[in-house]
């Protein structure tokens, strides 16, 4: 395992073989561990404005997935739900880590959701921003776009657009695109350069709709484990609606719901959505009645708010734990 410092010294840059292959991670802090796992076109450097919150109180591991971010690139490598989980497994098993909190975003929530089905043994809780899942079809035509010829080559070049565009794009992911903090662009579009990470990217999405099916089967094998879903109701990629059909089957989950808020609420919010991280990790999730139920927030002053009569109410179930 390789180690170095970060010049900021806020994180440890590190390098770690997983079943053979080099992966990269950001660590900080100690105590119990949380591992962050970005979406499809992200890396560990879209956590950093959460890293030294969550270090505070726990020893924090934001990877980047192989053939993304600076993890290498392997020719072929199988980009599917169950594949990926089970190299989530693996890199735990290869820092030395039984058992953590797990945190993802979109695709990456969905790579969570599969680790939960298939190893839950690792899994203390879910901690998930706008997890992509069956019940959504805001990405369907999206998805569709970049499964043809022509959206292929168009996914080729994006890294190298015009910068205005680029930005345009990741504005479209934030409820309020001034939101957008110096560097956030970098952390997407550095990596994409890198041969072998856009072919790896549609491999992904070549596969979303029986990833989606075979997540949706796999979804009752997580159902125990403690959830927290959390989302902006302006994400435009994930539909905010479906989080109601996820709490459905996850019976121990909660949702928060922040008010102007887009799809990567964690960089666009990063002291709110540090604190409702934070909030969650302090609890017992072990002992006591925990009720499916949700919360929404304000992104204008982050002042916490009752739910509105105008809201729909999801389905409540408790049970004792």
């Amino acid at each position: 395992m390789l180690l170095r410092e970060s010049p900021a010294k806020t994180f440890r840059e590190a390098d770690v073989s997983v079943l053979g292959a080099r992966m990269h991670y950001l660590h900080a802090g100690s105590g119990r561990p949380v591992i962050l796992i970005h979406g499809v076109v992200g890396s560990s450097a879209n956590w950093r404005g959460n890293l030294a919150a969550l270090a505070e109180e726990a020893s924090v591991y934001a990877i980047d997935q192989l053939n993304m971010g600076r993890s290498q690139r392997i020719p072929g490598l199988d980009a599917s739900l169950e594949a990926t989980a089970d190299r989530m497994a693996a890199f735990m098993d290869a820092v030395g880590i039984a058992r953590a909190e797990i945190v993802g975003h979109s695709h990456g929530g969905a790579v969570a959701l599969m680790l939960a089905a298939r190893h839950p043994e690792r899994v203390r809780s879910l901690i998930l921003f706008a997890p992509a899942n069956p019940y959504s079809r805001l990405d369907h035509l999206l998805i569709q776009i970049y499964s043809s010829p022509l959206g292929r080559l168009a996914a080729l070049a994006a890294p190298y657009l015009p910068v205005r565009l680029q930005l345009f794009a990741l504005g479209r992911m934030y409820g309020n695109p001034k939101r957008i903090a110096d560097g956030s662009l970098q952390g997407y579009t550095d990596p994409m350069r890198i041969p072998g990470t856009i072919r790896h990217i549609l491999a992904v999405v070549g596969g979303w709709f029986a990833d989606m099916a075979t997540l949706k089967t796999a979804l009752p094998w997580a159902a125990s484990i403690p959830t927290l879903l959390v989302w902006g109701d302006q994400d435009r990629a994930v539909d905010p609606a479906s989080a109601m059909q996820l709490q459905r089957i996850l019976w121990r989950s909660e949702l928060r719901i922040l008010r102007g808020g887009g799809h990567i609420l964690f960089e666009e919010l990063p002291d709110e959505c540090n604190r409702i991280m934070l909030d969650w990790m302090r609890r017992d999730l072990a002992s006591g009645p925990m009720v499916s139920s949700f919360e929404i927030s304000s992104a204008r002053g982050l002042r916490r708010k009752k739910r509105p009569p105008s809201v729909a109410t999801p389905v409540k179930t408790s049970a004792a734990v």
